[in-house]
């Protein structure tokens, strides 16, 4: 895949942006976004302070694959870390080296802006992004990751 060209998320490529993100969400069998999710996209990610960082992958100026990157921090480190939040490659070029690369550009990020690690994860039913991650060095960790959604959020009332 040296013919690869990865690029940052602009206002020429959000729309193929958009269009990855609908067929990542239907490959993980969830709800795609919506058009107020679409609005908050774009001014999220093409902001002068943007929320998160997006990369598409293309391969002669053909949008193949995707990642979105976010920054937290590690108090334990006193360093921020990169979390990957997606990465996603079309079937057709899976197993092609796509995913490798995308990856490879993070891991460059990471190190050339000294992040004090990278974090991400991955659902228990993705059996090629857990070897990828396993083949790539990356060590499970023992935690569970728990979540309240919005809905959830809204009903939560317990210290007010």
């Amino acid at each position: 895949m040296e013919k690869l060209i990865i690029e940052r998320l602009s206002e020429e490529n959000f729309e193929d942006f958009f269009k990855l993100i609908q067929l990542f969400a239907k490959y993980e069998k969830l709800t795609p976004p919506d058009e107020s999710a679409k609005t908050r996209l774009r001014v999220d990610g093409l902001s002068n302070d943007p929320m998160y960082l997006a990369y598409l992958g293309m391969l002669e100026k053909r949008p193949i694959s995707y990642m979105v990157l976010l920054n937290t921090y590690s108090s334990f480190l006193g360093s921020k870390t990169l979390y990957l939040e997606d990465v996603f490659v079309l079937e057709e070029f899976r197993g092609k080296g796509v995913g490798q690369k995308m990856f490879d550009f993070c891991t460059s990020m990471a190190r050339q802006e000294e992040y004090g690690r990278l974090d991400w994860c991955v659902l228990d039913w993705n059996r090629p992004m857990i070897q990828f991650s396993q083949r790539n060095g990356a060590q499970e960790l023992p935690w569970k990751l728990f979540r309240l959604d919005r809905d959830q959020i809204e009903r939560y009332r317990k210290l007010e």
